[in-house]
């Protein structure tokens, strides 16, 4: 038989019902909790020490002796510390000596300790601070409250010192001499797209959008030769610093060895499914690496012709690729806005650098440091090898920049497609010279695109390929001094984004 349900009266019901819910949830937020004087006193002592420890060695002005009684109750506990001020001049914490001003024994030997000028600093520094503790200690006379800021900051002497740090600021960079226009060579009936200097400096090579490759001597600017073959826009060219040949690529999806003995071509590497956009030879093996817009690089063996690794991984574009001998081998940007760092041996990512924004269309090495920069329509970022650690931005080239060159005097070379030239100081990151060469005669004005700039190998000269169908030629001038030529620099704040 069931047992019958005991009845309750609601009231009793909401009663348990309460009293379920105040088991539950003991702790009450509506009310506040009683204050506890032991625990407060602890409370106020650990904040006392941890922050204002620092300056608790400080003098306290006259003024402050009418403060001592309006304290709060937490810090009533501490008038030991208040006194001190008074008695001494300077507050000695409970548990450590360590605050204490030196004697002037103490500033002779640490000024012994010190170099020369380093020593001269601190020992000024330190006496001025005990004459200053002594003055607002003893002295009777009334300081405004104004003048109490500064006094209170100079008796922390070198104590204190730490706790007013500077703002980082910018090096001052090396002075670099200005570029100027030195010569101006016509010859290509199109968009000049890419350029390479041979490796005994006599001579340099252009591939155009005029589907031509043109030898021209570098010294005197005279066409010696023009190679013909690409059914499109030549994007790429580098000759071997090992054997005779020059390697070129383009649009037209090819990638050519000529045999500049015989002035023809002699391999062709197949593989590409779309335009091939840069190309770049290994230092020190017989490898040729080309870059595509099917999203890939390839790496050959020169020799053989054989697709030695297809580089995947990029979801656009690949449009620069460089090479070096040390790790990691090749580097290549995208127009997916990454950089990957790639292990030549397992033809694998090393390293993707994310940092980029807008697409990446140029790398350069520097030729000593193991260092490398990328250019992009966001900015020119610096990056350490072998991990490509991010290590500043050079901001202020506010365009799609298509080329990068850096030579061993630390002169860091960005064109772009609205024509402009931008000199930079690799340490600094400091723009020293800004260019905008007028375009040729009959060219449009929106015809003043920069496509590749390149130093030769004296790096006395610096050579631009352009969109006005010309190849122009910078050197220094040789007249401008530092004096002629001051650096406009100024030690602002660094303002330097970390992505």
């Amino acid at each position: 038989l069931l047992q019958e349900v005991q009845k309750h009266s609601v009231h009793t019901l909401v009663f348990r019902s309460l009293k379920r819910t105040h088991d539950m949830f003991v702790s009450d937020h509506a009310k506040s909790v009683s204050l506890d004087d032991e625990s407060h006193q602890v409370k106020m002592g650990v904040k006392l020490k941890t922050e204002y420890g620092a300056v608790l060695h400080m003098p306290v002005l006259k003024e402050g002796k009418d403060r001592v009684s309006q304290l709060p109750g937490g810090m009533q506990g501490h008038q030991g510390y208040i006194h001190n001020f008074h008695s001494t001049g300077v507050a000695l914490t409970a548990d450590t000596k360590l605050h204490r001003n030196p004697s002037e024994g103490g500033v002779h030997s640490m000024a012994l300790a010190l170099p020369p000028s380093q020593a001269r600093q601190e020992a000024s520094r330190t006496a001025a601070s005990v004459a200053d503790i002594h003055r607002h200690a003893g002295g009777a006379e009334r300081v405004h409250p104004q003048s109490s800021v500064v006094s209170l900051m100079e008796g922390g002497g070198t104590r204190n010192s730490a706790l007013m740090r500077r703002a980082p600021t910018m090096p001052k960079p090396q002075w670099h001499p200005p570029w100027k226009l030195f010569r101006v060579i016509s010859g290509h009936l199109g968009w000049v797209r890419s350029i390479a200097v041979e490796p005994g400096n006599q001579w340099f090579v252009t591939g155009s959008a005029d589907r031509t490759i043109k030898i021209w001597d570098l010294a005197s600017g005279k066409l010696k030769l023009s190679l013909t073959g690409h059914i499109s826009t030549v994007r790429g060219v580098a000759v071997s610093s090992r054997s005779p040949y020059l390697f070129s690529c383009g649009e037209d999806k090819q990638v050519k060895c000529w045999d500049l003995e015989y002035n023809k071509v002699i391999r062709h590497y197949h593989g590409h499914l779309s335009a091939v956009y840069d190309l770049d030879l290994h230092p020190t093996i017989d490898v040729l690496v080309t870059c595509s817009r099917d999203a890939t690089a390839r790496v050959w063996d020169i020799r053989t012709k054989a697709n030695v690794h297809t580089l995947t991984g990029h979801t656009n574009t690949v449009a620069t690729v460089r090479c070096q001998a040390a790790e990691p081998q090749i580097i290549t940007g995208s127009h997916d806005s990454t950089i990957r760092l790639w292990d030549l041996i397992a033809g694998k990512t090393r390293a993707t650098l994310t940092n980029h924004k807008k697409s990446v269309r140029t790398l350069v090495l520097h030729p000593r440091q193991y260092t490398f920069a990328s250019g992009s329509a966001d900015n020119i970022k610096q990056w350490m090898f072998p991990d490509g650690n991010f290590i500043q931005n050079l901001s202020g080239h506010n365009a799609i920049i298509n080329t990068l060159a850096v030579n061993s005097d630390g002169v860091l070379v960005s064109g772009a497609d609205n024509g402009t030239i931008h000199m930079w100081d690799w340490r600094t990151g400091y723009n020293f010279q800004r260019i905008h060469a007028a375009v040729q005669p009959g060219s449009l004005d929106s015809e003043s695109g920069i496509f590749s700039c390149v130093f030769d190998h004296s790096e006395s000269r610096l050579i631009t390929t352009e969109a006005d169908k010309t190849i122009k030629v910078y050197k220094e001038d040789d007249t401008a001094t530092e004096e002629s030529h001051p650096v406009n620099w100024k030690p602002e704040i660094l303002k330097r984004k970390r992505f």
